[in-house]
């Protein structure tokens, strides 16, 4: 797919040059076109019989913790193998263009930070953080033994992966920031997401409720596109560099 098979509407380009504030909302698909594999796609080799919405639990942990931390090992190892792609790095350009741009995502591989991104909220945490299973807090460093999974320096707990499983609520305070960025915006953009996982499905209404434009960039529509105010067709590692070329299009002449 290239740039002429898509329309960059006038407003959205007007809209995103004048802003003061916009949020970005992301989902897999993003990182999918880094190669990283969606949650039921990760399901592969050794994994394929496991279905991974009895492994991300609270009680699945509880109950196997040597097979739920093996898993997301094995997915870090994955998300470590990939880079961000030109949608993660146009996002951390935008940021450098607009007074206040926020990311929200629902991703937990990090690549948005990786990509420059500095203000950036992550719903469901992050697979390359770990916390204590039992106390909750931050662990970054801990004495390696046969322990699978290793154990909590500070109680002796297990230490856990620092995301959001089945079962779990969000993390508030990032939640209730998503929620306030949403609500103060001009522009949402929704990219890369389903549009189906709550509450983060939300986020692009409550924008719109008070009065944003919203664009929604994905290759195919979701149960939200009837609600954006415009939508843009297409993988999100070529329309928004696209959309970043045709808003500040001197900075590409500065750069041949």
């Amino acid at each position: 797919m290239d740039t002429d098979e898509f329309t960059l509407p006038k407003e959205v380009i007007d809209c995103l040059q004048n802003a003061r504030r916009v949020v970005v909302l992301t989902g897999a698909g993003i990182s999918a076109e880094s190669g990283v594999p969606t949650f039921r796609d990760a399901q592969t080799g050794l994994w394929a019989k496991y279905d991974p919405q009895e492994l991300a639990t609270p009680q699945a942990f509880r109950n196997n913790p040597k097979l739920v931390w093996e898993w997301y090992a094995w997915r870090r190892d994955l998300i470590r193998s990939v880079s961000p792609n030109p949608g993660h790095l146009a996002l951390a350009r935008f940021e450098k263009k607009v007074p206040v741009f926020t990311v929200i995502t629902q991703n937990v591989d990090g690549l948005h930070q990786i990509a420059g991104s500095q203000n950036v909220y992550e719903l469901h945490g992050n697979i390359l953080r770990f916390r204590c299973s039992k106390e909750g807090n931050t662990i970054t460093e801990w004495i390696e033994t046969d322990d699978v999974p290793p154990r909590c320096p500070n109680c002796g707990g297990f230490i856990r992966p620092d995301v959001v499983w089945f079962g779990e609520d969000l993390p508030s305070m990032t939640f209730s920031n998503a929620i306030r960025a949403s609500q103060n915006c001009d522009l949402f953009l929704t990219v890369g997401t389903s549009g189906i996982v709550h509450p983060a499905a939300s986020l692009p209404l409550a924008a719109l409720d008070k009065g944003a434009m919203t664009v929604e960039i994905n290759p195919n529509p979701t149960p939200l596109s009837t609600w954006m105010t415009h939508n843009l067709r297409g993988p999100a590692g070529i329309v928004l560099p696209a959309l970043y070329n045709a808003t500040w299009p001197t900075d590409n002449q500065a750069a041949c």
